[in-house]
């Protein structure tokens, strides 16, 4: 049976690939982001997670899964808000309008040498938000550590009018994408 590890320690993702994979591990990586860089969020997705998988990587044998979620509204890249401001004024502007979640995976087997990178992209709609739902949302300290200010699987999910894709996407790991790749490396240790 080949070593699984997650370069993440996201509890999200971790609920994630147990939904599908009995055994593996959880290696946080020490990668640091860099949201700045010019790139298209396709793009910056997939070299985010790589950079987290190729950093864990350097120090663990087995297969490395990496991941990275961005939320792109307008063209712009929105990440976790570093203040209440910060996300009060991310969900005004999710407010009544469509933005896109994007996540980057990289799996990495180190004893083969081979490398996988792909990303997903889901559309989701927002209802419009009152000032008073944007305040208690922010006072429960959920939107604080996720990109975007909100989490679709806690107390956000009745802003959310539809979406277009993958849940487990907007999550943050693109699990049946995640589980096609791990079998075509041979992992077979998945859940029924």
């Amino acid at each position: 049976m080949k070593r699984v590890i997650l370069a993440s320690g996201s509890p999200r993702r971790f609920e994630l690939l147990g939904s599908v994979l009995e055994n593996f591990e959880v290696i946080p990586s020490k990668y640091e982001e860099d949201m700045t860089l010019d790139m298209s969020p396709s793009e910056l997705v997939k070299f985010l997670a790589k950079g987290k998988a190729d950093e864990v990587a350097s120090r663990e044998k087995g297969i490395i899964i990496g991941a990275d979620t961005i939320v792109e509204l307008n063209g712009k890249i929105i990440g976790k808000p570093k203040s209440e401001d910060e996300a009060r004024n991310t969900l005004k502007a999710l407010s009544n309008n469509s933005h896109h979640v994007y996540t980057g995976i990289t799996i990495i087997d180190t004893e083969n040498n081979k490398e996988i990178i792909d990303f997903d992209k889901t559309e989701i709609i927002f209802k419009e938000l009152s000032n008073e739902e944007i305040d208690k949302y922010i006072e429960s300290g959920e939107p604080m550590d996720k990109a975007g200010a909100y989490g679709i699987q806690g107390l956000a999910k009745s802003f959310i009018l539809e979406y277009k894709g993958s849940y487990n996407n907007i999550v943050g790991l693109p699990i049946k994408k995640v589980k096609e790749h791990l079998i075509s490396l041979g992992v077979s240790n998945e859940r029924n």
